[in-house]
């Protein structure tokens, strides 16, 4: 098994997804750390379903998906915090308008395309054996990205994820950072979906991150845990996948929902082996007295 991998490292393809699946890992790990203390989930799956647009865009004007995705996405996110803030409108239903919105978009387009549909396959359920060295350039780019602006800024960060009140009466930037945090959000979602798709992604950006709260409630662990458990997923994923021959982005959320009830069993057993110590603890102080 071990000889096997090591040979598989020598086809580009493999150590392209690898290294996309480590990159990933990184992105995913920090903004879903953010996601889930925020309890962003439901808007960052908005976010996903609408970058669908961005992609029937790209294919019906003939330049890259994922770029047009990108910039759709963006503007998705923003509109919907601007929206959610300045229009007497519910952040729940602007998050529907803009998921069902973004998906008929990317439909329309498609089907508008002059010749042959595209296979979206690869876009809705990921294709990470199809990375490009284009790709990793830009999930290298948004790593250094996302890694640099939590550390500059982790405190206001920290702040704004758990009490945005106290934050804005330290005069934070409160509504600046939180349209730079949705804005890489949205990015990270598009340039995540070739390892699990617009319909799976969601799951790296709350799985991981969720094990990781089973065991702290620690902002900056959290986060340092859920990077390698990403990676373990994605890595698990990746291997069963090539050899099963099977989809990649389902097995990877497989492999991670695994670990979750693994994790979620591992924690119960903790947390009774505590409350016994606690009654034990008790019932000897109690018989001294």
């Amino acid at each position: 098994m071990t000889d096997t991998f090591f040979e598989l490292l020598n086809y580009k393809f493999f150590s392209n997804a690898l290294l996309a699946s480590l990159l990933t890992s990184i992105n995913c790990g920090i903004i879903g750390s953010y996601i889930v203390s925020r309890r962003l989930v439901f808007i960052s799956g908005g976010i996903t379903h609408a970058s669908f647009g961005g992609i029937g865009l790209g294919y019906f004007f003939g330049f890259n998906p994922i770029i047009s995705a990108v910039v759709f996405s963006v503007f998705s996110a923003l509109g919907i915090e601007f929206l959610s803030k300045k229009a007497e409108v519910r952040e729940d239903s602007l998050i529907g308008i803009f998921w069902s919105f973004g998906m008929a978009a990317g439909i329309l387009f498609i089907s508008l395309t002059p010749g042959y549909a595209p296979n979206l396959m690869g876009y809705l359920f990921g294709s990470l054996l199809t990375v490009t060295s284009h790709d990793l350039a830009m999930m290298t780019g948004l790593a250094v990205i996302v890694t640099s602006f939590f550390l500059l800024f982790y405190k206001i960060i920290l702040f704004i994820s758990f009490d945005q009140e106290y934050a804005k009466t330290h005069n934070a930037p409160v509504q600046l950072i939180n349209y730079v945090l949705i804005s890489l959000v949205a990015v990270t979602i598009v340039l995540s979906i070739k390892v699990a798709g617009i319909i799976l992604i969601i799951s790296l950006l709350t799985i991981p991150q969720t094990i990781a709260n089973l065991f702290t409630k620690d902002f900056k662990i959290m986060i340092f845990l859920s990077i390698p458990l990403a990676f373990l997923g994605a890595f698990a994923g990746l291997l069963l996948s090539y050899f099963l021959n099977i989809p990649s982005g389902a097995t990877i959320i497989m492999a991670l929902v695994f670990a979750f009830i693994i994790a979620k069993l591992l924690s119960m057993i903790i947390t009774r082996l505590k409350i016994r110590k606690a009654v034990s603890l008790s019932g000897k102080d109690s018989g001294k007295i």
